[in-house]
């Protein structure tokens, strides 16, 4: 009876993964390859956010890796007064695709996905193949455009339509790097015959 209630706490414990529990980042962030091999659930989750909404993996992958470092349960950092007294944390951006509380809310209202948590990669790519599919229909900017649909991102798309983001010299930098990222990645993916 004792080994077939440790049987039934492991196989409970278990199940309740899909992408919860293990939020640290993998090795080799340079690498999509490792990332892919060390978390085979990221690609599927990517490859289910590409077939439903039109962003290519490695676009995720690259604004995921700017967001969160692929640490799931990433926050922003608190902010102080006087530099020692706590006032709360500079947004509420959390999880994989640093999704702030206002747009997660809008996502699950859209997708009536109402159990999705920020800090499960299937729902944080959903989340974010569905802003960017969303940021291309209504600014024209390719699903493709990695550069571009991160700038969208985290500017918002009003912000970005108002080019808010042109006066960001270390923004744009920011979305340059992305961009080479996700160069990069796509062609690792290639080569190890996982795009």
């Amino acid at each position: 009876m004792n080994t077939y209630l440790k049987l039934a706490i492991v196989m409970l414990v278990a199940s309740c993964g899909g992408g919860g529990g293990n939020f640290k980042a993998p090795r080799d962030l340079d690498n999509a390859c490792s990332i892919v091999a060390q978390r085979p659930a990221y690609l599927r989750a990517m490859k289910a956010a590409e077939r439903r909404w039109g962003v290519p993996v490695a676009v995720q992958m690259a604004s995921i890796h700017q967001e969160s470092k692929f640490i799931g349960d990433a926050r922003t950092p608190h902010q102080y007064a006087l530099g020692i007294i706590p006032i709360g944390r500079q947004s509420s951006a959390y999880g994989y695709s640093q999704a702030l509380d206002g747009t997660w809310e809008e996502y699950l209202k859209s997708t009536g996905k109402r159990r999705a948590r920020r800090d499960d990669i299937r729902d944080a790519t959903d989340f974010m193949g569905w802003y960017m599919d969303g940021t291309a229909r209504s600014l024209g900017v390719s699903k493709a455009d990695a550069a571009n649909q991160y700038l969208a991102y985290h500017e918002g798309r009003s912000g970005y339509a108002r080019g808010s983001h042109l006066s960001k010299t270390w923004l744009l930098g920011v979305a340059g790097q992305v961009q080479q990222r996700a160069v990069m990645y796509q062609a690792q993916l290639s080569a190890c015959g996982r795009a």
